[in-house]
């Protein structure tokens, strides 16, 4: 059972591993598929004052109501319906991505790329780090 469970990871961690024929974080791959960028809290404070920006937070509703960037909009990554929800939004709009500490935001990026989104940022501190300097909250 053990060895089964082992292997079953190690089949997980490969699908998410870096394909040999991967593109490097900073260009659009030629099939259309967005490449994205980790980007630091300071980054992600200049940036989501930026027109056009949508700050996109991907933890459950209950963590998001316990406190969240202002004027964030929540879609949990473990919906089934993910996808559909991503279908709603602006496409042309840079998203800043981020949850509790990287792990929901990168898997959600790396699907947001292969929907059509254009311009991802994944803020992989997330709110531990938003929250632990002091940032403003809205709950």
């Amino acid at each position: 059972m053990i060895l089964g469970l082992l292997v079953a990871a190690a089949a997980m961690l490969r699908a998410d591993a870096p394909k040999s024929g991967d593109k490097p974080a900073t260009q659009q791959g030629a099939d259309s598929e967005a490449v994205v960028k980790k980007i630091t809290l300071a980054e992600f404070d200049v940036m989501r004052a930026e027109k056009d920006t949508v700050v996109l937070d991907v933890r459950t509703p209950r963590e998001f109501a316990a406190g969240h960037v202002p004027g964030a909009i929540n879609v949990d990554w473990h919906l089934r319906d993910f996808n559909e929800h991503m279908a709603k939004l602006d496409k042309s709009k840079k998203f800043l991505v981020h949850c509790m500490a990287g792990g929901r935001s990168a898997a959600a990026t790396r699907r947001m790329s292969t929907l059509g989104f254009a311009h991802l940022y994944d803020f992989s501190g997330g709110w531990s780090q938003y929250s632990k300097a002091s940032k403003p909250v809205e709950k």
